[in-house]
């Protein structure tokens, strides 16, 4: 079980204004940007700085007219959002949730045999649910870190968690679920193009220059939003392929002797059977796919290729149960 921060919204209509204000969401990709949200859906959601820096990234859930699951990565979301809630009615509070990840093309068969009433009708990619699990509530919902075909089970206070990781483990055994760790899921959130806040961008980059320009909405203000228009549009983080090595993070790309960029994350891709990494660049006139050279694990330079993010699966096919990866 992983631990996740949440933060909790509450007010009358406040909190709806203020995550619209200090969020930047997703306006083009399922079509899920702030104005389509209604509770029981949810939304990717990147708070800036006010210098359209990345503060954090996460989920944003709608439980109801008046409240929202902020379901953050690593950053002190929290006390940035209290401190910017004065003056309105709206209450932010930890919801003292722990969050548990199933993945895999059999994810939805072990939801169904681990939900007392079988799978919820009709669960689509970034839908919300209450389901009672092994006689316990809990919430579910269609999203991930992974890209695969997964969901997630979201836990309450006061919930007994050794029983429900039982019974999640027994629902899941009948259809050979492991058991796996972070390193596991960071080679294939890397495959699928999803960044990681404080590594592959931080505050010191904007959404454009790490390629999530798509999520700038332009209707209404958000926090860091002035700084955004006037910013250099152009991406500088790009995928990097290696058939002889797993890049060094923190290593050095270069082409033609000169260093042009950074590994922010790397693992070696059992599906591709080579290297991949994210490459930060210095300078975004330097974003051109081809050949470079990239630092190993062995300190070693290795031949390796600029490539266009994803890997594979642009269309986000596999996590909405769609069909098996291809490259």
């Amino acid at each position: 079980t992983i631990s996740s921060g949440l933060c909790f919204f509450w007010g009358i209509p406040s909190s709806s204004k203020w995550l619209k204000n200090h969020t930047s969401g997703r306006t083009t990709f399922q079509g899920a940007g702030h104005s389509r949200l209604r509770p029981g859906r949810a939304t990717y959601a990147i708070a800036c700085w006010d210098h359209g820096g990345v503060l954090v990234d996460g989920v944003l859930i709608q439980l109801a007219a008046d409240r929202f699951w902020y379901v953050q990565a690593e950053g002190d979301f929290f006390a940035w959002a209290r401190a910017h809630a004065m003056g309105m009615d709206v209450e932010i509070t930890d919801p003292g949730s722990w969050v548990h990840q199933i993945q895999g093309p059999k994810a939805m068969e072990v939801l169904a045999d681990a939900c007392d009433h079988g799978a919820p009708e009709d669960f689509r990619y970034f839908d919300a649910r209450e389901v009672s699990m092994g006689g316990q509530q809990v919430m579910i919902t269609r999203t991930g870190w992974t890209g695969e075909l997964e969901f997630e089970i979201y836990t309450r206070p006061g919930l007994n968690c050794d029983r429900l990781w039982e019974h999640i483990s027994a629902a899941g055994a009948r259809h050979g679920m492991l058991d796996i760790g972070l390193d596991a899921m960071d080679i294939r959130r890397i495959e699928a193009e999803i960044l990681n806040a404080g590594s592959d961008m931080d505050a010191t980059t904007t959404l454009f220059a790490v390629g999530l320009g798509g999520f700038v909405t332009n209707a209404g203000d958000f926090f860091g939003q002035a700084a955004l228009e006037r910013a250099d549009g152009r991406v500088r983080l790009l995928g990097l392929a290696c058939k002889t090595a797993e890049p060094l993070i923190g290593g050095p790309v270069a082409r033609g002797g000169r260093e042009i960029g950074t590994v922010t994350a790397s693992g070696w891709s059992p599906f591709l059977d080579q290297g991949v990494a994210y490459v930060r660049l210095a300078d975004a006139g330097d974003a051109t796919l081809g050949p470079v050279e990239v630092m190993g694990f062995d300190l070693a330079m290795h031949r390796a290729k600029i490539v266009a993010l994803p890997f594979y699966d642009s269309e986000k096919r596999i996590a909405r149960g769609l069909e098996a990866p291809s490259v």
